[in-house]
């Protein structure tokens, strides 16, 4: 018979959440100590006083107000648990520590479309910071994943939405 954990008071413990490690750069790190911050001392003293007036105004079941501020409040209070939770296991990598020709977290490799003959340039940074239309992507990205463990001269195959594309890596550099 199996045995299950529980607590003092017998209810069974929850599984610990994932506690992999996020990888991120010191930017994408400062990034999100910002947001959290303007989360907590912006938004939530906004949301509460919105909360306040809405409930000045009497009857909270026709409220819409008061419905919209306690979503608001619902999603910035996810959002401040999913900030922490990041933070508390990110993995911070200095890329100014990191180099060589081998493509990995923090590299910005630059590759050419040998369809197009057009040279395109992506930094793989960690989920958090991607921005496709700054050229940085997520290290989790189909794009990324296949220039990972590849070097200057290799050339690999991507399934992009347009299709198939073959790429070249040209360069890694650490910037």
């Amino acid at each position: 018979m199996a045995r299950h954990c529980r607590d003092r008071a017998g209810k069974p413990l929850e599984a610990p959440q994932d506690m992999n490690k996020v990888p991120m750069t010191i930017e994408g790190r400062d990034a999100l100590d910002e947001e959290l911050k303007f989360l907590k001392t912006v938004e939530r003293p906004t949301i509460i006083q919105a909360i306040a007036e809405a409930r000045a105004h009497g009857d909270l079941k026709e409220n819409a107000e008061y419905h919209a501020a306690k979503e608001r409040q619902g999603f910035v209070e996810a959002r401040v648990k999913d900030i922490e939770s990041r933070l508390a296991r990110a993995q911070v990598i200095d890329i100014k520590d990191l180099g060589g020709d081998v493509v990995k977290f923090g590299a910005t490799v630059t590759v050419i479309d040998e369809d197009t003959e057009e040279e395109l340039q992506y930094k793989i940074v960690g989920e958090d910071e991607a921005e496709v239309a700054e050229g940085k992507i997520s290290v989790t990205s189909p794009l990324a994943r296949a220039m990972i463990g590849k070097e200057i001269g290799d050339v690999f195959e991507v399934i992009a939405p347009g299709g198939a594309r073959s790429l070249e890596i040209l360069k890694v550099t650490w910037v």
